[in-house]
């Protein structure tokens, strides 16, 4: 069995981050590094975020809730862009998503 946080940590949080690091670099221009700097990981992981190497792999099974997860993200990478928020404050951001989306992960298998 396994607990919401793990299925949200294998599957919706690179979804998230895979997001902000495309909105990150298509429209708001930033480079990897910086993007990577915003996010609080590193260049790499933002590079296979931006070729869909990691992230959007599993993102058809989330149908449902995408839009949810495609809002937030967006909004968080706004903020992150203007310098309004930290890496940290992202994920807090995050968390507050996982709280609202913990429902819909219940049949989620």
């Amino acid at each position: 069995m396994r607990t919401p946080c793990e299925l949200v940590v294998r599957y919706l949080l690179p979804i998230y981050r895979s997001l902000i690091a495309k909105d990150l670099i298509e429209k708001y221009h930033f480079t990897q590094v910086t993007a990577a700097e915003k996010l609080g990981t590193t260049q790499a992981a933002i590079s296979q975020y931006v070729h869909s190497k990691r992230g959007l792999r599993g993102v058809k099974h989330f149908g449902k809730i995408l839009p949810m997860i495609q809002a937030v993200a967006a909004e968080t990478a706004k903020r992150l862009a203007s310098g309004e928020i930290d890496a940290e404050e992202a994920m807090s951001a995050f968390c507050k998503l996982c709280n609202s989306l913990r429902e819909e992960l219940k049949n989620f298998k």
